[in-house]
């Protein structure tokens, strides 16, 4: 590792490399510093440090960090980020609201310690014009790579647990921010981020957006370094399966006989049968009369929903993983060992496997951060997952799944996607006893919009910038899709809705 010390503009010292070669880079900018030792050790990670912060590097955690040569990891001694609040009225990702307590995911980078391997700096100044400004040029990097494959994280563990805050907190211009958001979004995202300044920060920020016209977005076309796959044949792991099921008999069964086809078999399998009649029997007569080579435990329940279902089997698991299914995939007898290859290679403890419907194409050509969870087609860890619960106030509704994964990921838990191996979604028809549920909202005189839950999982985890421009691009977007057509009565009436649906978020909200 090579590390670079510097005072907020140039560089102080360089460690890592020769004193001579050190002393060459005394007082140069730091960026063209950082591109000249990422292009002359191209093997290194490159990292950084303020030099206040000296005396706080908690290097014996380094190594564990960085891991891969895919990993870039910063972190703001200040809990403050460079773009500011204002880019989540352009955003609405996860990667925005920073829990600075844990290893977070974010392209979101500080200038105050961090680093990234030389062949991903590499890669980068090849596609793209780099800035003289350090923390514009990290953000931009991270922000313009993260889809290729980057991973990026807020890392607290770079610094010891005493360490104290610089004080300089650095913040960008509104034309740094307007020409951001021009680079790295679409250009109508401009336009939104005025309409918000001037609508909730009462800021008429008609210069910045001027400005931000004369940039272009940026293009995206890079090859990263390949990970070191794991290609052990004698690769092992013991794995629980979960899997809840309402009226799909037949589509169990060939998941349970994929499972059966695995090179790499999972030890349990637990089945969660749901059917509201209370007079029923199961009717998975084929857990008793066939045998499976792995241990089957079944639970028939007359409670629908699939956040009790699940609850009640992470509270049974009991292997080292766990693979959380649906009832209605398919997938190949190395799948499992494929995809522990991936996991193991990555050391990732949370991953949502690719399970795309008959027809549909995989667009993702490497494993990367992922936005959301998928509780149908992921593998976890159990230590993690049986400390890890669906909220009920989710059940029936929208976002169960996001909302388990913002669980994970604020415990200090990313989750990667895999794009292979591989699942094929069958979308079989619903069971013949379900029913379309019925929420106390449905017969209020006002619809709530968004739907309480959604607006519950934002309430929760958005940023009050995220929130208020997801109001706006909600209320441009539903505009026409509805009836009224004067402008003031609509947005009067879909201010009642959102407020309407605020008040049942928040009955939710108590339920947790």
């Amino acid at each position: 590792m090579i590390f670079i010390s510097h005072n907020g503009t140039g560089v102080v010292d360089i460690e890592g490399i020769s004193s001579e070669e050190s002393h060459g880079y005394v007082g140069k900018p730091v960026v063209p510093a950082l591109l000249e030792l990422a292009e002359c050790n191209p093997s290194s990670f490159i990292c950084w440090y303020h030099a206040d912060l000296k005396g706080s590097i908690d290097r014996e955690n380094w190594e564990r960090i960085f891991h891969h040569p895919r990993i870039m990891a910063s972190y703001s001694s200040n809990r403050s980020q460079y773009m500011g609040p204002e880019i989540g009225y352009v955003e609405d990702t996860l990667f925005i609201k920073v829990n600075y307590e844990v290893p977070y995911p974010t392209w979101q980078m500080s200038s105050d310690v961090g680093g990234i391997h030389a062949s991903v700096v590499n890669a980068y100044i090849k596609n793209g014009k780099k800035d003289s400004n350090f923390d514009y040029f990290l953000n931009s990097l991270a922000k313009t790579v993260m889809p290729e494959g980057l991973f990026c994280y807020s890392h607290p563990h770079l610094l010891k647990k005493d360490f104290s805050p610089i004080r300089q907190k650095i913040k960008t211009s509104g034309f740094k921010l307007f020409r951001f958001v021009r680079e790295h979004y679409k250009t109508s995202w401009v336009l939104i981020l005025f309409f918000n300044l001037l609508i909730y920060q009462k800021r008429i920020a008609l210069a910045p957006l001027l400005y931000s016209l004369f940039f272009r977005s940026k293009k995206r076309s890079f090859q990263l370094e390949e990970i070191e796959r794991n290609k052990n044949k004698q690769l092992t792991a013991s794995i629980d399966v979960v899997i809840p099921t309402i009226g799909r008999k037949e589509y169990l069964l060939d998941v349970l006989k994929d499972l059966a086809d695995q090179s790499l078999k999972p030890k349990r399998v637990i089945i969660i049968e749901q059917n509201p009649d209370a007079n029923a029997e199961s009717a998975l007569e084929y857990l008793y009369n066939r045998e499976w080579p792995f241990e089957i435990k079944h639970h028939f329940i007359h409670q629908t929903g699939a956040c009790n279902a699940r609850n009640i089997a992470l509270k049974e698991i009991e292997n080292e993983w766990v693979f959380l299914a649906d009832d209605d995939i398919r997938f190949p007898s190395d799948f499992f060992h494929k995809a522990f290859e991936n996991i193991y290679s990555l050391k990732a403890e949370a991953v949502t496997i690719s399970c795309l419907r008959k027809g549909q194409t995989e667009t993702a050509k490497t494993a990367r951060q992922w936005i959301s969870f998928g509780s149908g087609c992921s593998i976890l860890k159990t230590e993690i997952a049986k400390n890890t619960f669906f909220s009920m106030a989710f059940e029936h509704g929208f976002g169960e799944d996001t909302d388990y994964g913002m669980q994970l990921r604020n415990s200090g838990c990313d989750v990667l996607y895999l794009p292979s191996p591989s699942m094929l979604h069958l979308k079989a028809p619903i069971g013949g006893f379900r029913s379309k549920h019925e929420f106390p909202w449905d017969t209020d005189k006002i619809s709530p919009k968004p739907s309480p839950t959604i607006m519950l999982y934002k309430m929760k985890y958005a940023s009050p910038q995220q929130l208020r421009g997801y109001k706006t691009v909600l209320f441009f977007k539903y505009y026409s899709r509805q009836s009224i057509k004067n402008p003031f009565k609509y947005i009067a009436v879909m201010n009642k809705k959102w407020k309407h649906s605020k008040h049942w978020a928040s009955k939710l909200m108590e339920t947790e």
